[in-house]
């Protein structure tokens, strides 16, 4: 692919200050459209069984919120046909205006050759028909999640209902006690949008023009890893996508951004909060690296042994910059800080605060810290969070 000649050159700050306003960290948040208007601004919000504080795709809307009720956020999700679960970037909920651009990832699923699991005869016409008489329903109702205790030991009705979720037969309408409640798309998704029209390069050129603008700025493998596009499906349609190519700082490679975002320089207040390990701001572990020299890995999946930070270590953001990282746990009504990364004693402050409003949030009145990487600075981080929570 020959590289265009730049539009723009940006410094490494500016590069970062565009990517922290795209994705709703910088400015003022837009609390008349909530958590909707995140979702929307986003393009793709994404769901784990894991549950600390909160599952993530509660914790992205309060990162850029702050103290919204977590049933305001799954109502928001879910009532009204707002939105879908579809695989993006991962297990994604995204805007339901987005269903007739999934249409050629729905297309791959149906022209799959091999599948991990194998669909018993007759059982997906069954279950069609159940939710047809019967729907909404959970893989339980249908007949049972699992043949055995095993995760992946899926009854044929499951593996029925995911394989009809990926070919956009079925819709998952909302999550229940984390368990996914199927209905008819029919039903499910409105009439204007229900459809596979739109071909291949009509469905990429739109979730490639939506990454970028989600970024504000990314290389070509920041884009195709936003909804986890190839490649090269990013470079057949980039030039039409509405991005424009630009040079940044130090990035030492070609990079497109959206042509709004360069239009005013990125103001405002920076917001101060614990972040999920599957927020969008740092999904990519080279461009967090490349953006705020912050490693970023999960290590829920580690030997705990082995870990470094902890179970479910949660970056925290202040300034603009990424200054620690805290490992939380809840006891009853106490937030506990298992273990917190400081990026020396100028972040305690900031670390106090996302720990204290956090802790408001998931309604915990106390706090204790438990292990800091920097021992001398454990009693300052403690005492500032025991005032701040007062």
């Amino acid at each position: 692919m020959t590289t265009p000649r730049p539009f723009a050159d940006l410094s490494a700050d500016e590069a970062r200050r565009i990517a922290l306003r795209a994705q709703g960290f910088l400015g003022a948040p837009d609390r008349r459209s909530g958590v909707r208007g995140v979702l929307r601004h986003l393009g793709a919000i994404q769901l784990d069984t894991i549950s600390v504080l909160a599952r993530s795709h509660e914790l992205v809307p309060y990162a850029r919120l702050g103290a919204v009720g977590r049933r305001t956020v799954e109502d928001a999700y879910w009532q009204d046909t707002h939105s879908f679960e579809y695989w993006s970037h991962a297990a994604c909920i995204l805007p339901i205006e987005e269903w007739p651009h999934f249409a050629f990832r729905r297309r791959a699923y149906r022209n799959r050759p091999h599948w991990n699991h194998d669909l018993p005869d007759g059982v997906y016409d069954q279950v069609i028909k159940q939710l047809r008489s019967e729907g909404p329903l959970t893989a339980t109702e249908l007949g049972g999640a699992k043949k055995t205790n095993d995760w992946w030991d899926w009854s044929g009705s499951k593996v029925a209902v995911e394989r009809a979720l990926m070919y956009g037969e079925v819709v998952c309408v909302e999550r229940r006690g984390w368990k996914r409640i199927y209905d008819l798309a029919e039903r499910a998704v409105p009439d204007d949008l229900l459809h596979d029209e739109l071909d291949d390069t009509e469905c990429l050129r739109r979730l490639v023009g939506l990454a970028g603008r989600s970024l504000g700025v990314g290389t070509r493998a920041d884009i195709a890893d936003y909804h986890r596009l190839k490649g090269e499906q990013v470079d057949a349609v980039i030039a039409e996508s509405g991005l424009v190519p630009v040079s940044v700082e130090g990035w030492g490679k070609p990079a497109w951004a959206d042509p709004a975002a360069l239009e005013t320089p990125p103001r405002g207040r920076h917001r101060t909060t614990l972040l999920s390990p599957f927020d969008s701001l740092i999904w990519e572990r080279a461009r967090t690296e490349r953006i705020f020299g912050f490693t970023h890995r999960l290590e829920a999946y580690v030997p705990k042994q082995k870990r470094i930070h902890g179970y479910f270590a949660m970056p925290v953001l202040a300034g603009g910059r990424l200054v620690g990282r805290v490992d939380p746990a809840r006891e009853g009504r106490t937030l506990v800080a298992k273990q917190v990364t400081l990026d020396g004693p100028k972040a305690v402050p900031a670390v106090a605060q996302a720990l204290a409003e956090a802790a408001t949030w998931v309604d915990c009145t106390d706090a204790r810290v438990e292990r800091v990487d920097t021992p001398e600075l454990r009693e300052p981080l403690a005492q500032e969070l025991a005032r701040l929570l007062g």
